[in-house]
């Protein structure tokens, strides 16, 4: 009887520390189940082709950003994701971007490569016309008035990127070159006679005459671009717009190599024409654009959160396969991941797909303004908006040091292709920066909120250059690198839920100068 009671009591204490040690490893066992998901059914580069392949150019105030913020807000919803879909503002009216072609007529015969800003007006159907340069003075103007209608006129100046200024500020500035230059050739027509020989150089605005241009009945302006062709769109421009009243000719940024060979042309005075079909399309307006937010509550400090995010909309002359899918769909496979893992993170998780980042930090700035969460309750807010390189480390104060050893330590068990590094900041902190920008991160910094990111790394030597793809045609699906998205996804869903889980918020000692 005693011998029996032995056992019973030893089984009991054997069945107690089982259990005990199943209480403990509840955390580890949902890592455990990240990492095994995260190898074997990564999903992340299905969503970079949703988001770049079937959805494509995602502009704030396009059909493309509504029709992303729906699935993405679906996806979280179908992982079982509390989902906020949070109102930010609108734009005046909304922008499509249809297909563009051109060639020449005579000459070689060549296609045209070239792209257009965002927010500029297209042909009307196909439209071909002679070509000629800009007037530089109003006597050129005079001169050559009759032959600018129907005529593609070639102004001066490189494409950074933006559209002419078509705004009252933009003929004022225009207007003052030429007032500006009637002054100059005064001057020199005395220095001339004065027998000097050093003139005063005029001052040059592209399309100087571009008001009384549009009025001759020109059919658009073309600009030389260096390639890759980049093409972002103007403010100004964008804020004094309605439907009725848009920009009055298509903004054409050439190939700068097929710009030099057209500009050869037309001083050779060579009868050619070029055709252009450009399908730029506008929406009613105003537009509304939405934050997509992914929410797993806190368990037991539902009211303390820890964040990752990357911003939604992206730059339409392409498709925003890295710039910034690379961002988004590690984000969303985090969530997924943790989700489908049946993590029950014990402070909230948010995952966070930004509008209007590239019209300004639009979204994560009202977030942060708005008061949407408290500020102080905010452990780390992780952005992702750069290379699609692998995290690969983290530099933290030296008073989180230990909290981000501890949370990143099952990737180095994991045995992951890449492996991770916890290291403590160097130096002394800063202050609270007061102009942070660049990317979502800037509002939260601003506030005195850790922005803490992962640092980036290409192991394997792709060769990737960001500047090649930054707001260019360029920036494609085929232009992302699947194994480091891949372990971006699980990484950011390791950290985040070890973040989440840790007994105590992330201590801000140290994190910016007092």
């Amino acid at each position: 009887m005693k011998r029996t009671t032995k056992y019973i009591i030893s089984f009991l204490i054997l069945a107690s520390s089982i259990n005990i040690a199943q209480a403990k490893s509840k955390h580890d066992q949902v890592v455990d189940k990240i990492i095994e998901t995260g190898n074997s059914d990564n999903r992340t580069m299905e969503y970079i082709d949703v988001l770049s392949n079937k959805i494509g150019g995602r502009l704030i105030g396009s059909n493309a950003y509504d029709n992303a913020v729906e699935w993405c807000a679906s996806k979280f919803e179908e992982w079982g994701l509390e989902v906020w879909v949070q109102e930010v503002g609108e734009v005046p009216v909304g922008f499509n971007r249809g297909p563009w072609f051109g060639r020449m007529l005579g000459g070689n015969g060549m296609a045209l490569h070239f792209a257009t800003p965002s927010y500029t007006v297209g042909t009307k159907g196909v439209q071909r016309g002679h070509v000629l340069k800009e007037p530089l003075t109003q006597a050129e103007f005079n001169n050559m008035k009759e032959s600018l209608k129907g005529a593609w006129v070639l102004i001066g100046g490189t494409n950074n990127g933006y559209p002419i200024d078509w705004t009252e500020k933009g003929d004022s500035l225009r207007n003052a070159a030429i007032a500006e230059n009637i002054e100059i050739d005064r001057k020199n027509r005395e220095a001339r006679a004065k027998g000097e020989t050093e003139m005063i150089p005029k001052r040059y605005e592209p399309a100087m005459f571009y008001r009384q241009m549009v009025d001759a009945g020109i059919l658009g302006i073309i600009q030389s671009s260096p390639v890759p062709i980049r093409a972002l769109y103007d403010r100004k421009n964008l804020d004094q717009m309605t439907f009725d009243n848009l920009p009055a000719v298509p903004d054409i940024k050439l190939d700068n190599e097929q710009y030099e060979v057209i500009a050869k042309m037309v001083d050779r005075r060579e009868y050619f024409q070029l055709e252009f079909d450009i399908r730029n399309h506008f929406r009613m307006g105003p537009v509304k654009y939405h934050n997509v937010i992914g929410v797993i509550r806190g368990s037991k400090y539902p009211d303390e959160y820890v964040i990752a995010g990357g911003h939604l909309d992206a730059y339409d002359v392409a498709t925003g396969g890295v710039d910034c899918a690379s961002g988004v769909a590690p984000v969303m496979e985090a969530a997924r991941l943790i989700a489908q893992a049946g993590g029950k993170p014990e402070r909230t998780i948010l995952f966070c797909l930004w509008a209007g980042e590239e019209f300004g930090l639009l979204g994560s700035k009202y977030f942060v303004e708005s008061g949407t969460v408290p500020l102080e309750k905010i452990a780390n807010y992780f952005n992702r908006d750069s290379t699609p390189f692998a995290p690969m480390s983290i530099t933290v104060p030296e008073a989180m040091y230990d909290d981000f050893v501890k949370v990143c330590r099952p990737l180095d068990e994991a045995g992951l292709q890449f492996p991770f590094t916890v290291e403590k900041r160097p130096g002394e902190p800063g202050p609270v920066p007061k102009n942070a920008n660049g990317s979502d991160h800037a509002y939260f910094a601003r506030n005195g909120v850790p922005t803490i990111s992962l640092n980036l790394r290409d192991p394997k030597g792709y060769n990737f250059s960001y500047g090649e793809i930054w707001h260019t045609e360029r920036d494609t699906y085929n232009k992302s690198i699947p194994e480091y998205q891949e372990h971006a996804a699980v990484t950011t869903a390791v950290i985040l839920y070890g973040v989440a889980d840790l007994d105590h918020l992330l201590s801000r000692e140290g994190l910016y100068a007092e």
